[in-house]
């Protein structure tokens, strides 16, 4: 039986492009690159040889052209996991619902997504500017809990592990786990990119262990989280994104990973704002290898 999507699941705006994104079924590549910032999105498209639109949409910025021959795109989704949540499923939806019909399409189809961000350090090896690939994504977000089939894609001895070993306190979202695709992970990443172990915090401050005016619920997590160690992998690093990333693509059965340059290392109170010739050298390692 065939699933059509109602009007209300999924809008369409009147031009026929998708409700947040404005990016029209016609204008999607397989290859996908994705960052935080709206403004780097014109620093990826500067290696493009070819650009063939541009939409600017709230934080949601996309310029789609060719690299060396291949069809690409990168998109902005702004801060944040709730970002994510809206970006990878209306990128699924142009890639796998017929917007004419609202049907779901019977052959799937696949896209490869790489997020390019930045990232603060949790061990003290990580030196500024050093790549991290967020081999699993350790998410504080609670994205993943709500959709079917979360505890099929998730590590679930990883979350058990992880979760009396920093005593998580219950009145947060449960964590969730979840591996990068291995494939992705061997093309993009090589001998110059540390593989990680990422987590993806629901905020910048108070969730991520940072004291302003505001005290912590639970002050000491940081550090049980750099003395956590499950199978030999200690937690590397946090930013905000990889594990809703990570989670969608695989519950909807596409490729995604996320690679970020440590711009700060929290262990040694360490950081620098000057990380633009990092992630521009990152960016065209990224785009020669995927």
């Amino acid at each position: 039986m065939k699933k059509i999507i109602p009007p209300s699941e999924l809008i369409i705006n009147p031009d026929g492009t998708v409700f947040h994104l404005h990016i029209h079924p016609s204008q999607l590549t397989d290859r996908i690159i994705l960052v935080g910032d709206p403004a780097r999105v014109d620093m990826v498209a500067s290696f493009f040889d070819t650009r063939t639109f541009e939409v600017l949409s709230r934080e949601f910025h996309t310029i789609g052209g060719t690299y060396k021959g291949k069809p690409i795109m990168c998109l902005s989704h702004g801060i944040g996991p709730d970002n994510i949540d809206i970006v990878i499923n209306e990128l699924d939806a142009l890639a796998n619902i017929d917007f004419t019909t609202r049907e779901v399409r019977p052959d799937h189809r696949q896209l490869t997504l790489v997020r390019i961000g930045t990232s603060g350090a949790l061990q003290p090896e990580l030196r500024l500017g050093t790549p991290v690939i967020a081999e699993k994504a350790i998410g504080f977000d609670g994205v993943l809990n709500y959709y079917a089939g979360r505890n099929s894609v998730a590590d679930l001895p990883f979350e058990h592990a992880f979760c009396e070993s920093v005593g998580w306190n219950p009145l947060w979202a449960k964590p969730y786990v979840v591996d990068a695709d291995p494939d992705l992970v061997s093309l993009i990443g090589r001998d110059d990119m540390v593989r990680g172990n990422t987590i993806s915090a629901v905020g910048f401050y108070g969730p991520q262990g940072r004291e302003l005016r505001l005290p912590l619920a639970n002050p000491d997590l940081n550090s049980r989280i750099e003395q956590f160690e499950f199978n030999g992998r200690r937690v590397t690093n946090y930013e905000m994104e990889s594990a809703p990333l990570q989670g969608l693509a695989r519950l909807l059965g596409h490729r995604a990973m996320t690679v970020c340059s440590i711009i700060a290392n929290r262990f040694s109170h360490d950081a620098t704002p000057n990380y633009r010739n990092a992630i521009h050298d990152l960016v065209a390692t990224v785009l020669d290898r995927i």
